[in-house]
């Protein structure tokens, strides 16, 4: 049951990305994704594609000055894994593209599944 294309809704789901984005560094995508697809109704490819456009100005001025400004950030290492990046979206996009919306679906559930699994194993094993 698609909610209305409302700002209030669309503002939200970019608050709740930003805090998570700033407070964990998970890209954004993490929300912004699956909210696109299911209160807004966008298709599975919509949503990435949309995703991908948000995400680009706001966390690259925001987020990573904020890190920058602490000393958090270095740059050597962003610069080189920003090359890798960029042929690795492309690269992704390209695949992506050419898959059905529920099977891509799939492989973002799976894929958000094994992630949390195995940042919840390590948490474990140094609280233990």
């Amino acid at each position: 049951m698609p909610v209305d294309w409302t700002l209030p809704v669309l503002l939200l789901i970019g608050i709740v990305s930003g805090i998570m984005s700033g407070f964990f560094g998970i890209g954004g995508g993490v929300i912004i994704v699956p909210a696109l697809f299911y209160l807004i109704g966008f298709s599975q490819h919509k949503a990435i594609g949309t995703s991908l456009a948000v995400l680009l100005p706001p966390v690259g001025a925001a987020a990573v000055f904020e890190y920058y400004r602490r000393g958090n950030v270095d740059l050597r290492v962003a610069f080189i894994v920003a090359v890798g990046l960029i042929a690795g979206a492309w690269i992704g996009a390209h695949f992506a593209n050419k898959v059905s919306g529920p099977a891509l679906r799939l492989a973002f559930g799976i894929f958000i599944v094994i992630v949390g699994l195995y940042i919840i194993y390590g948490a474990a094993r140094k609280l233990a």
